[in-house]
């Protein structure tokens, strides 16, 4: 490695929280396989084997941090919530809040082809980042780093933002705890033509879990849906909701 290498990844070093023993672990998590391949360098390795060691670490990571922060939660919900932090989209989202992309190397077919916006190649730059921590100090440091990053969203409404799609992780969520569908319905219609306004509820198990307005019918079907996560018992485990 090079100065200038070994200079900016001690920028994102700091970033991470975590300072390597071997420098060469981070480096490797950050190499592309399309690096390796068009500049023959023999004496690189791409970060695929590190992605596939960091995706086992992060799910195990993750299921401890939730069955720590809420110990009475079922199952159902729990590898719900897992699913949902470590899913692509998600893990792209952690991967730019560390501006890996800064610092990957690529291939000039791959830059071309605006590999450090890929999301699929952003999640997979994040596991291959906590498979070099492991590498390096082992599982317990590991942990600490996922739960650094990923302690602002494990409650419910934090964790919201991440997807777009309410009613599909109601959905999921529902089936896994109880094999329940939620069922929606539009409530009341208001305003004029050109700038109605819905309200719509949505119903599991023959209870009404959550309502929600919106400019669409849509809208409104996935405002109560989000309004329904909110309550879910991942939330507070005082009471059981289905």
């Amino acid at each position: 490695m090079d100065e200038e290498r070994l200079v900016s990844l001690k920028e994102l070093e700091e970033r991470l929280g975590y300072q390597f023993k071997e420098k060469e672990w981070l480096d490797r998590a950050l190499t592309h396989k399309s690096f390796i391949h068009q500049t023959n360098a023999s004496d690189r390795v791409s970060n695929e084997v590190l992605e596939y060691l960091g995706d086992a670490v992060l799910n195990l990571a993750v299921s401890h941090l939730l069955l720590k922060k809420f110990p009475e939660a079922q199952e159902g919900a729990l590898s719900m919530w897992r699913s949902h932090l470590v899913k692509r989209s998600s893990l792209a989202f952690f991967s730019k809040q560390l501006r890996l992309d800064q610092y990957l190397l690529f291939g000039k077919s791959e830059i071309l082809d605006g590999g450090a916006k890929k999301t699929s190649i952003l999640a997979n730059a994040y596991e291959a980042v906590i498979g070099a921590i492991y590498m390096d100090s082992g599982y317990g440091q590991a942990l600490d780093i996922v739960r650094n990053h990923l302690e602002p969203y494990l409650g419910s409404d934090d964790l919201l933002p991440l997807s777009n799609d309410y009613k599909s992780l109601l959905q999921k969520f529902a089936q896994k705890a109880n094999g329940l569908t939620p069922q929606y319905h539009v409530l009341k219609e208001s305003g004029p033509e050109h700038d109605k306004q819905f309200q719509a509820s949505v119903m599991i198990g023959g209870e009404i879990k959550g309502t929600g307005w919106g400019r669409s019918k849509k809208q409104a079907e996935q405002e109560a849906a989000r309004n329904a996560l909110g309550k879910f018992e991942l939330q507070s485990t005082k009471s059981e909701m289905f």
